[in-house]
């Protein structure tokens, strides 16, 4: 042995230690859902969803949805989704709530993942790629940046078309204000090299959604539909006139509001939900 070689260990091993440890193996067949960081996941358990019959107001959108992440879950054909329209309407809480309504059909069927859509999630389809099991994928509140063409294109050559197009486990589940993604400006109009190819982008990316939902702001009947669901099940009494003066406080109805109304009900009795 060499006088330098206890020096060079030295050296190494300070090196290792300084080395970032290499990412955990994500177990993809265990948890009811993930989140994506971007070069790793971190497990998500347990899924926290309102059960399918507590949405209210969306029965439709509720049915397509519900169906659809069932499929997935069984195996069967099913399609990406493109959730949009107003805020607060419960898109993503309907999402949580159809994938565990499908896990508890088919226990370890299927699991969701929030992720961004940036470039990682090509990585992400990788790993899912050679699972056993189903995913679903969600990408909450898309939006893009106006004249930021290249993100539609990428979004939309994962859905189809692609050489890294998402593999047949996996389907998307996009939210979003719909003008987010066929945003138009006057500007369009008047510049006279490829006026419309931003459009055009974003029109070609909501087309590659099998399923597109629309979620449109609540009625009375129905934010007060939601209302009193919550009550019932969680064994709470309100007056339908408290009801709307607490939508008319914060300047809308929708789920989000009908919710945040059920929760102050439980707080003035001193109850936790």
């Amino acid at each position: 042995m060499s006088a330098d070689e206890p020096l060079l260990e030295r050296i190494a091993s300070a090196l290792e230690r300084l080395a970032p440890p290499a990412p955990a193996v994500t177990d993809w067949l265990v948890h009811p859902a993930y989140v994506w960081t971007g070069t790793s996941a971190r497990a998500v358990d347990p899924l926290e969803a309102p059960p399918l019959a507590l949405i209210k107001g969306v029965d439709a959108q509720k049915a397509a949805v519900a169906e659809n992440v069932l499929r997935l879950a069984s195996g069967a054909a099913a399609h990406d989704m493109l959730l949009w329209g107003s805020r607060g309407m419960g898109k993503s809480a309907l999402v949580r709530a159809a994938v565990r309504a499908a896990q508890e059909a088919h226990p370890g069927g299927i699991a969701l993942i929030q992720a961004a859509p940036d470039e990682s999630l090509a990585a992400l389809l990788a790993e899912l790629r050679v699972s056993n099991r189903r995913f679903l994928i969600l990408l909450d509140d898309l939006g893009f940046d106006a004249g930021d063409a290249s993100s539609a294109r990428r979004l939309r050559s994962w859905l189809e078309g692609g050489v890294e197009a998402r593999p047949a486990n996996v389907r998307l589940a996009v939210t979003s204000n719909r003008r987010a993604i066929v945003e138009r400006h006057m500007a369009e109009q008047d510049d006279p090299i490829n006026p419309r190819d931003v459009v055009d982008d974003r029109l070609a990316l909501a087309d590659r959604f099998g399923l597109s939902l629309g979620f449109h702001a609540c009625s009375q009947d129905d934010y007060l539909a939601i209302i009193a669901g919550y009550a019932a099940h969680y064994g709470l009494t309100f007056a339908e006139a408290d009801a709307l003066a607490w939508s008319k406080q914060r300047g809308s109805r929708s789920g989000r509001v009908a919710w945040q109304y059920v929760n102050e009900l439980a707080g003035r009795v001193g109850r936790s939900l």
